[in-house]
């Protein structure tokens, strides 16, 4: 029963938001930064919880601890082992769950106003007390070599993994934050504490919920579920220097189609002209099957079944990416339709027709991702850890129909590089060698 009282409040939490979300801005009286979203129409909260450095924040020689302690998170705290911990969190109708990426660390939960007090209980449990049994460290350690030896074998993840290790050198963006066979064999629970320490704690520490709490109630909430955590953590990464010279670097590997990562600089979340980049990327390789590269590579040559680009804005870089997957035979000529592409914005900009389509697309698109309470706290987090501020979705939509016809093309010009279009292809690819060590 208690199982399906908390689908129901989920499936309305999920109903399309609000046209106006109102966000506050609080601090705990014990220090904690956070924004609330409060929204009293159904018993139900949603809390996001990150934390800066992620993967990356991995000591040397111990690559894939921080994706090992974290994957632990859900596997026992305080007198609770695994079992007894999903037990708890099934009674009281609670969900939690702990991710990582190379920047971060996300913690979600959603509860119940009835159980508020014991869900945050729970989760403090999890977060200041797990327990790193030595049975559940081997079964979360068998389950990450397994996903490393599947890797191994998947194109797109090999073409990844080169392109990582080509394009971000010394830096911990370099490789997997999953590890290696052999370094994730060698880790012990001492390393698993020691990553705990490293990354969860106050001085990178982002809060959002949204639902049925006030102000005074989250702080309190706040306060006693993370005021024990440390002060401070490892020093993060830094940033990343790019080794992106342009041409093509060829991982063989067996299989009947070739995949190509392709990169070149990108640009600053932060930067004046993102919206213009943002908007400009639309056009060129982020609008689906209206982009210009989708037009030329697969609809008037059928060279693929999908070709993208994107901004990619890590905290320790900023690339302008995508990717594309062809025959071995015919890899080669998609990749030279891309660079003529790349080139051809850059020199003859967008039309203004192509620009007011992609507004029209994005500004409409934007108000779906608020479809309840569960979305609006990871983008409210996301935006913190992004340094916006708190009026930004009101404001949005407003910057992107600012940009001009004018903008886009200058940035184009600015932006565009073809001379550093750096692709890295997995396959048998014909006609195509390596022109990067």
């Amino acid at each position: 029963m208690i199982r399906f009282v908390l689908a129901f409040v989920m499936l309305f939490a999920a109903l399309p938001a609000r046209a106006g979300v109102e966000v506050q801005e609080l601090t705990t009286p014990g220090g904690l930064n956070a924004w609330l979203v409060e929204d009293h129409s159904i018993p139900f909260v949603a809390l996001e919880l990150r934390f800066r450095g992620g993967g990356s924040l991995d000591a040397p020689g111990k690559r894939g601890a921080t994706n090992l302690m974290v994957g632990l998170l859900e596997e026992g705290a305080g007198e609770m082992d695994a079992q007894g911990f999903a037990r708890a969190t099934e009674s009281l109708a609670a969900n939690f769950s702990y991710g990582v990426n190379d920047d971060a660390i996300s913690v979600s939960a959603r509860f119940l106003t009835e159980n508020r007090d014991q869900a945050a209980a729970l989760l403090r449990a999890s977060l200041l007390d797990p327990r790193f049994d030595p049975d559940a460290i081997e079964r979360v350690r068998a389950q990450i070599i397994s996903i490393i030896q599947s890797s191994q074998k998947d194109p797109r993840d090999l073409v990844g993994m080169a392109f990582d290790e080509l394009v971000y050198g010394d830096h911990p963006y370099a490789t997997s934050l999953n590890g290696t066979l052999e370094s994730v064999a060698a880790l012990t629970r001492e390393d698993i504490i020691a990553a705990q320490r490293a990354a969860l704690t106050r001085d990178r520490l982002y809060i959002s919920a949204v639902g049925d709490i006030t102000g005074d109630e989250l702080s309190a909430l706040l306060d006693g579920l993370l005021g024990d955590l440390p002060a401070t953590g490892a020093p993060l990464a830094g940033e990343a220097t790019l080794n992106l010279p342009g041409g093509v670097k060829v991982v063989e590997f067996d299989t009947p189609q070739s995949i190509a990562a392709f990169a070149q600089p990108g640009i600053d979340r932060d930067h004046p002209d993102f919206f213009a980049a943002y908007l400009l990327n639309h056009i060129l390789g982020g609008g689906s099957f209206e982009s210009r590269l989708m037009n030329e590579v697969r609809e008037k040559r059928g060279l693929t079944y999908g070709v993208y680009s994107y901004l990619m804005d890590k905290d320790g870089a900023a690339l302008w990416m995508g990717s594309v997957a062809s025959a071995n035979d015919r890899i080669a000529e998609a990749m030279s339709v891309i660079r003529d592409e790349w080139a051809k914005i850059r020199e003859t900009g967008v039309t203004e027709a192509e620009l007011q389509d992609a507004k029209t697309y994005l500004t409409g698109a934007y108000p779906l991702r608020f479809e309840g309470n569960g979305p609006i706290a990871d983008i409210a987090v996301g935006m913190q850890m992004e340094g916006l501020p708190t009026d930004y979705i009101t404001t949005r939509n407003d910057k992107v129909n600012a940009v001009t016809l004018e903008d886009v093309n200058r940035v184009a010009r600015d932006l565009l590089d073809p001379s550093k279009l750096t692709f890295v292809v997995v396959g048998k690819p014909q006609g195509l060698e390596s022109t990067i060590n």
